[in-house]
């Protein structure tokens, strides 16, 4: 089944990106992969991204800062948190919408799909 929304992965790990691209683009999904918040956050990908999945302690900017840029510019795309950070989630600022989700790392392709498509399939 093939899907027009895209799904943008921002990951400083390679190999995490080329695992989610295989594994989304498997499963119909129209993929976009970013090496760091900053190359998303330059890009005009927010824009036209329905979900996003972003690590979320990369070099420069965090997933959460880059997400924090994004809410206060008034770009509010779900997004779904990698991260190999254990215990509780960091926090973002006030401005910030919540999270779709948080996923550790290693993280179920089963559960992270079905969070997608429930992004993707839920009303506007």
């Amino acid at each position: 089944m093939a899907h027009t929304a895209v799904v943008s992965v921002v990951d400083d790990d390679e190999s995490v990106r080329m695992a989610l691209d295989s594994l989304l683009r498997s499963n119909g999904y129209t993929v976009q992969l970013y090496a760091s918040a900053e190359a998303f956050l330059s890009s005009s990908a927010a824009q036209h991204t329905r979900c996003l999945i972003s690590d979320i302690q990369m070099p420069g900017l965090s997933g959460i800062q880059m997400y924090d840029q994004l809410c206060a510019r008034g770009i509010r795309v779900p997004i779904i948190f990698i991260t190999g950070y254990q215990g509780c989630p960091p926090r973002l600022s006030a401005k910030s919408a919540e999270p779709v989700a948080w996923f550790p790392k290693p993280f179920p392709c089963s559960e992270l799909l079905a969070c997608i498509d429930a992004i993707l399939n839920r009303p506007a």
